[in-house]
């Protein structure tokens, strides 16, 4: 398990951070499907609750799936999206559905939902690995994770009702209190994390099984939660009284961390599996090991058995699967898959098998009779020493696979293994696992252009642009996906003209701030729904068009003013429009300690805990103002005849075009305006606020402009004695030509009309 901070996570992080980060993770076309490795399967037979089985599949993009089984077919049935990192195991508890993850969180939901949280528990202070539950009592659940901590929680007390959530859809639970008084809470945030001033769940406490000093990668339970067994880096199987958290004994034996474990019904016999490539048997009446089996060449970190616990199924990094009779120690290989196996989940004759490819792998297994495998031939006795196999590798005596192709796949989409930011900051080249090379315009969340299996060094390359926009995002792909941070105030210092992201009707200095436009975007379900519920408090409603607020709100203003409605945060321009067929998620945090995460076209406007600064950009075209300005000097180039037209430094906006200073000294030199102002005279034509825009410098002398027409003496701005192209900007010339940290020095010079 790779210690990397999570999208969502900062407990922990020694980076300074004053306000809650924004976060929007950009899913693929197809949702429906998982986009990074399976960590977890957990089989539902539905005899009991409906008239299909149900598999549930949770992954490192941080989402769950239900696929509803019919007749050898696995469909889409739900996604159940709430954390905000890594699933890394998941249980079904009754018709519940519990799961942990990397963002140190339990989640409860309901299996037969539509894929809504019904709680968080929060309990630990590191990624929350393993979960094991008892059949027969459906209210136990143990978890144990990489602090070292294992704790037993009664579900059903976990989840007593104590306070109204304010996102309804995720939290039913009517007032009441069967926990502590209610001054005690802080606040309820929207994604049902209820927090007592001691940070545990609304007042209740797990129990707590000490013991343990290192991390904690597997548990199991038996099925009258009477006995529970834990592993880890420690490398000894402990065994727990659940119901007290009370120590039994530890059996020793393992060489390497121990990754996954299974007791039987009754508790009396317990399999581990290890990264020491061993499968163990141990009695725990005699507290000790009865058998080992050498039939891995690699780390062992899965296992299943059939109903009686006569036969095992085991994976791991070795891309394996084999089926050990546990009695004659006799195996056989079952099949081999491309990645290392994290998971496996028997289903009567079918083994599901998750890996760390994003798709779900069904095989034959002949779970009722596994005798039926083993009369295919090709078994061997299985050592019990960890070399025995490795040796037999090597000597060249592998074993050949009973199956060579899997019975089903559920599919899912190549995860995202590598991503450049590109210069122009609104577009993101990523290349995925399957080798596609793709490029992204995150500003709208959406594939502009896929390449195909090209060189994504040489594409690199090939759309390289000579551009400079400050880096108002950062970006990670852990999920498999893109995920993009946005952190106040560093992300509102990226602005671009309007007329560069073609908008109509926009005029030529209009400036559009690149995070306020994204911001709005993603939160425009939020605002009309918000609106909606605040409907009676506003006047004019949706009433007023986008094209309308570009025409009546200046540069300025726009980012400045609140005009007391709500309306224009409804207005999204084109190029900040996201898919509502595969909207990003937002991940934020909580005002109660934790991160939440919810589709973009979940939000109902009843979150009242997204950060402040982002509903005051969306809501109130409020923002902090980043410097956007870059000062520069202006002087005729050596040996040019033309006049000296300043007087100090001048000051523009970053992206001013270079097209712009030439027009300024040309109606510099041509009208012969005196330069008001002194030794720090602000750049006229870059002027955002509207004083001094080219319109009014144009209307400003008739005789003037006709004369600056009749002449029309054509400029060249240099800087390093380079001359400029035309559509540079200043930040541009800044970064590339000039490369200097003092103020950037330009030169003009007049050259033949044109």
């Amino acid at each position: 398990m790779h210690r990397v901070g999570s999208a969502g996570n900062t407990a922990g992080s020694t980076r300074p951070r004053k306000e809650k980060r924004f976060t929007y993770v950009l899913n693929d076309a197809d949702s429906k499907k998982h986009c990074a490795g399976i960590n977890c399967l957990a089989y539902l037979n539905g005899s009991a609750f409906s008239t299909s089985d149900y598999l549930f599949s949770g992954s490192r993009d941080g989402t769950l799936k239900r696929w509803e089984l019919n007749n050898g077919d696995a469909s889409f049935s739900a996604t159940f999206e709430s954390h905000v990192d890594w699933v890394n195991d998941a249980i079904i508890v009754g018709e519940r559905l519990v799961s942990c993850s990397s963002d140190t969180t339990l989640k409860v939901w309901n299996c037969f939902s539509e894929g809504a949280c019904t709680r968080t528990l929060r309990q630990h202070s590191d990624y929350v690995i393993c979960l094991a539950a008892a059949e027969k009592n459906s209210n136990i659940v143990a978890s144990g994770g990489l602090g070292g901590e294992v704790f037993i929680w009664d579900i059903d007390a976990a989840l007593a009702p104590v306070a109204k959530s304010v996102d309804a859809k995720e939290d039913e639970v009517p007032n009441g209190n069967s926990g502590p008084a209610l001054t005690t809470l802080y606040n309820v945030n929207s994604s049902s994390n209820i927090a007592s001033s001691n940070g545990q769940t609304h007042g209740y406490s797990p129990i707590t099984a000490k013991g343990h000093k290192d991390s904690v990668y597997a548990l199991a339970m038996n099925d009258t939660g009477t006995l529970l067994v834990s592993g880890g880096t420690e490398k000894v199987v402990r065994v727990w009284d659940p119901r007290t958290g009370s120590k039994k004994m530890k059996l020793r034996g393992h060489t390497d961390n121990i990754r996954t474990l299974l007791l039987d019904s009754t508790g009396r016999y317990c399999l581990s599996g290890s990264s020491d490539s061993m499968i163990r048997l141990w009695d725990l009446g005699q507290q000790r090991c009865v058998h080992s089996y050498a039939v891995h060449t690699d780390s062992v970190w899965a296992l299943a058995t059939t109903p009686s616990f006569g036969h095992v199924y085991s994976g791991g990094r070795d891309q394996s699967v084999y089926l050990t009779d546990l009695s004659t120690r006799e195996s056989v290989l079952l099949c081999t898959n491309e990645y290392p196996i994290l998971q496996l989940s028997l289903q009567d004759d079918t083994i599901w098998v998750a890996t760390t490819d994003s798709s779900v792998y069904g095989w034959p297994a002949e779970g009722r009779t596994p005798q039926k495998v083993f009369e295919k031939g090709g078994s061997f006795l299985a050592g019990n020493l960890s070399f025995s196999r490795a040796r037999a590798s090597l000597e060249g005596s592998a074993p050949v696979p009973v199956y060579k192709e899997s019975s089903i796949v559920i599919p899912g989409v190549p995860a995202i293994i590598q991503h450049e930011i590109m210069n122009n900051r609104r577009h993101v080249l990523t290349k995925d696992t399957a080798g596609s090379v793709k490029l992204w315009e995150i500003t709208r969340g959406a594939v502009i252009e896929d390449f195909g299996k090209v060189s994504f060094e040489d594409k690199k390359k090939e759309l390289f642009e000579m551009v400079s926009i400050p880096a108002w995002f950062t970006m990670d792909a852990r999920l498999g996906c893109l995920s993009v941070h946005l952190d106040t105030p560093q992300c509102f210092s990226a602005e671009i003209y309007a007329v560069d992201l073609n908008v109509s009707g926009a005029q030529e200095d209009l400036k559009i701030n690149l995070a306020q436009e994204t911001l709005r975007g993603l939160l425009v379900h939020w605002s009309k729904r918000k609106q909606k519920s605040n409907s009676h408090g506003l006047s004019n409603g949706d009433s007023s068009s986008g094209k309308d607020v570009l025409s009546k709100d200046s540069p300025r203003s726009r980012s400045e003013v609140d005009d007391g409605t709500e309306n224009h945060a409804t207005h999204v321009l084109p190029s900040f429009e996201f898919s509502t067929v595969s909207p990003p998620s937002i991940i934020t945090e909580g005002s109660s300690g934790g991160p939440w995460r919810k589709r973009i076209t979940d939000l109902d406007g009843t979150e009242g805990d997204l950060p402040w600064w982002c509903v005051d950009c969306v809501t109130h075209n409020r923002y902090p103002k980043e410097n956007t300005k870059c000062g520069f000097y202006l002087h005729p180039a050596e040996g040019s005849p033309a006049p000296n037209i300043t007087q100090g430094k001048l000051s523009a906006p970053r992206i001013l075009r270079i097209h712009k200073v030439a027009n300024y000294v040309v109606e510099k030199l041509v009208l012969d305006k005196p330069l008001d102002g002194g030794s720090d005279s602000t750049f006229a034509m870059g002027l955002s606020s509207g004083q001094s825009q080219p319109s009014a410098l144009d209307s400003s002398s008739r005789i003037g402009l006709k004369l600056w027409q009749k002449l029309k003496p054509c400029v060249e701005i240099l800087c390093n004695n380079q001359v400029l192209s035309q559509e540079m900007s200043l930040a541009t010339v800044r970064t590339y030509i000039w490369k200097k940290p003092e103020d950037l020095i330009l030169h003009y010079r007049v050259v033949q009309s044109r």
